[in-house]
């Protein structure tokens, strides 16, 4: 029996999931799934052809790997064996991500709602103790949001919350803030003298090496699947983990919504269909009764979807092209027609969303990935929003990106920094006002006026709103700040409601950091 918090982590990061999703729906969708170690087999064999799994030696040739994977999934609520036919099914949730609707979205919710005891959680071969009845990342949230609490490193997650957050009444949570403050003054020591033997690992054995090396890995693990969530992010000196500055909203809403618990974890298909619903709806009514003949048409439909899936989370997808046509074509084998029938029926607005989790990334990853961001960042404005768009941040003393509104008459600056905390230094403010802005004519040699500059970064020192007037003020162009986490945000209000030309001027011109509530 397992006494700490514990999820299945055949990859530390979730970022594979849409892939690993898109996979097992080729192999294993409508297939009985107990016993078949040829579907496990087969299933492994396309994980590691497609870099999804790590190739290796496999001891006993019974598709362990394939299984781990399935676990995953049904870990996170995506898929689920039908009782009545023993077949594997996806859920709700599952079938959304598989839709191209926005990854992130979708396990955000499913990790929010992730709890224990789940179908999961109680399976053999988990076996997570009874005593546990909590919503983990839930509680996650509230001590992150607590002043008295604010932040929390993998040590203190690992020998404190995961070993000590059993349910979430108010006793208990005062109960591991508590132990949390003994931690802080007096590490190790503040440890009960039984600890190992109330904590070991599945095994029983503990690494005398690095004894607590199997709850650090599982700290890790959550850590990672919160920063997912792109509501709390690692900072990058104490790498402690924080709710991300702007966020601060949305988890007090959050938490302020108490939903109930999940109930009869012991009835496998309840439980998931429950728990696997995606965004729009609040049951699953579906009619799965009925088994599908697997027809070649149905097999040449999952292997499009697949390889679009994959294609979506590599690079923004607004639209089905010519070119997106040809390159799944060559990776399938599957005629170019057929190809694009497939793809502008089922996606026939692309799929933005899907990566999304990629920019999220690159915004926090300093000079490693500047040029990219950029890159993205100016294709985002032209495939989403419609503008003419040109990255020119190689040319020198150059903004990074030039945007054009021909619908409009008027042109914007953005200038990318990827960084968590974002100040515009003295000489960053010359650069802007001298070389960006006063010397336009140095990059762009057309006639529509400059109606804003802005910069887009993964998050924003305190002074950004003072130091945006300053330059807005200087030079009489109205500026702004958006955290790459709106910028997000914006894409996906934008494709439920267009935003005009006019109005994302507008709001790229407010003078200050850009909030949630200006794109609503």
């Amino acid at each position: 029996m397992i006494n700490y918090w514990w999820v299945t982590r055949p990859k530390r990061r979730l970022n594979s999931i849409p892939e690993i999703l898109a996979a097992f729906s080729e192999i294993s969708l409508d297939q009985e799934w107990h016993g078949q170690r040829n579907v496990h087999l087969t299933l492994e064999d396309a994980l590691e052809d497609t870099g999804l799994k790590r190739k290796g030696e496999r001891r006993d040739q019974t598709g362990g790997g394939a299984r781990t994977y399935k676990a995953w999934l049904v870990s996170l609520g995506l898929i689920f064996i039908q009782e009545s036919t023993h077949r594997i099914k996806l859920t709700l949730a599952g079938e959304a991500i598989m839709a191209g609707e926005s990854p992130v979205e979708i396990l955000k919710k499913q990790i929010l709602r992730y709890q224990f005891p789940s179908s999961f959680s109680i399976s053999r071969g988990v076996n997570v103790a009874p005593r546990f009845k909590i919503r983990p990342f839930r509680f996650m949230l509230r001590l992150l949001s607590d002043p008295a609490v604010e932040s929390l490193s993998e040590e203190e997650i690992a020998k404190v919350v995961i070993v000590e957050a059993e349910n979430e009444t108010d006793a208990c949570y005062k109960h591991v803030v508590e132990q949390l403050h003994k931690f802080r003054c007096n590490g190790d020591k503040s440890l009960s003298s039984d600890f190992f033997d109330k904590y070991s690992p599945g095994s029983g054995k503990v690494n005398p090496n690095h004894p607590f090396s199997h709850l650090l890995d599982i700290a890790n693990t959550f850590i990672n699947w919160i920063e997912y969530t792109q509501i709390a992010k690692r900072d990058e000196d104490d790498k402690r983990v924080r709710i991300i500055e702007d966020k601060q909203n949305e988890v007090s809403s959050i938490l302020s919504d108490v939903p109930p618990f999940i109930d009869r974890p012991h009835q496998h298909e309840y439980f998931q269909r429950k728990y696997g619903l995606d965004l729009k709806r609040k049951k699953d009514t579906r009619n799965l009764t009925e088994s599908k003949t697997i027809t070649a048409e149905i097999i040449a439909e999952q292997k499009i979807k697949q390889a679009f899936i994959s294609e979506s989370l590599k690079s923004p997808i607004g639209k089905i092209t010519s070119s997106l046509v040809e390159t799944i074509s060559l990776q399938t084998g599957i005629d170019e027609k057929l190809v694009e029938e497939v793809l502008l029926r089922l996606y026939p607005h692309g799929a933005i969303g899907s990566f999304m989790t990629e920019y999220f990334e690159m915004s926090f990853k300093g000079r490693d990935e500047a040029t990219e961001f950029e890159n993205v960042t100016a294709e985002l404005f032209k495939i989403v929003f419609g503008f003419d768009a040109k990255h020119i941040g190689s040319i020198g003393l150059t903004p990074d990106v030039l945007l054009l509104s021909d619908v409009e008459g008027y042109a914007g600056i953005i200038d990318n920094k990827a960084y968590s905390k974002y100040t515009i230094s003295n000489d960053h403010h010359n650069r802007m006002v001298h070389n960006y802005i006063r010397n336009i004519k140095n990059y762009y040699s057309g006639s529509y006026p400059l109606a804003f500059f802005s910069y887009i970064a993964g998050g924003f020192g305190r002074n950004i709103n003072t130091q945006i007037r300053n330059i807005a003020k200087e030079t009489s162009v109205h500026g702004s700040a958006m955290s790459v986490s709106n910028m997000i945000k914006l894409v996906e209000f934008h494709s439920r409601t267009p935003f005009s030309h006019k109005h994302l001027r507008d709001i790229f011109s407010v003078d200050r950091l850009i909030l949630i509530s200006d794109l609503e």
